[in-house]
Order: structure tokens, then sequence, then C-alpha cells
């Protein structure tokens, strides 16, 4: 089985419940995990499966969304390892358990280290 990642960014909850049922009812997916930003008002889902599926599931939430329409959408076929961990981190919140290690970097937020104030300020 080919890996692959299928996103849609869309406008509200109940927007984006709706195009998970239609992704889930189109092809053999499941997902792999949310994001919540601006209090909700944009989502972002990640379902994954086999390329094939995950394509027709994307492409389903785009056409058949009866709520609103996604806002961008896309499919990563065979992601690459970075990406891969990046979905495991927000899977790790998503799912309760929490980050990994101090290390992590939660999806939206700057590391640790980071200061805008220096990186402006060295350029």
């Amino acid at each position: 089985m080919s890996k692959a990642y299928g996103f849609i960014e869309i406008s509200g909850v109940v927007a984006a419940i709706d195009a998970l049922d239609i992704m889930c009812k189109a092809a053999e997916v499941s997902l792999a995990t949310w994001e919540r930003k601006l209090g909700g008002r944009l989502v972002t889902l990640v379902v994954e499966g086999e390329v094939s599926a995950v394509k027709a599931a994307v492409e389903a939430a785009k056409n058949d969304t009866t709520i609103k329409k996604p806002v961008a959408s896309g499919v990563l076929a065979a992601p690459h390892e970075e990406i891969q961990n990046i979905v495991a981190i927000s899977a790790s919140r998503f799912k309760g358990k929490g980050e990994e290690t101090s290390d992590s970097k939660m999806l939206g937020q700057d590391p640790p280290d980071f200061n805008i104030k220096e990186q402006m300020n060295s350029k």
C-alpha cells in the first residue's frame, strides 16, 4: 500500500465535519488529524489512505460539500518523512497524548528557541 495524505482546509468546524463525512463515505480513507486555527474559523483536515482513495476523497469533498466549499486542498502521495512527523505530532495532540518530546514543535507554533526580534535584527 502506498500511503498518501489528503488535506482540506475549510471555514468552520461544522463544515469540516460535513467534508470529513463526505471524504470517508467516498473512499477508504481515515482521519489522520485535524487542526483548528483562528478559533475554529479555519479547519484543516488530514486524511490518509492509498493514493487513489485519497485523491477520490479530496475530489469528493471539493465537489460535494453541502455547507461550504473548501478554501484549499491538496494530496501528497508518498509524503516525505518530515511531513509524516508533522502529522504524527498533530495526531498525538488530537488523540490526547500530548507532545512526544519537549523538543517537539506543534503546528502553528514557533520553536521554543525562535525569537522574532533576533531574526529581524540579523537581516
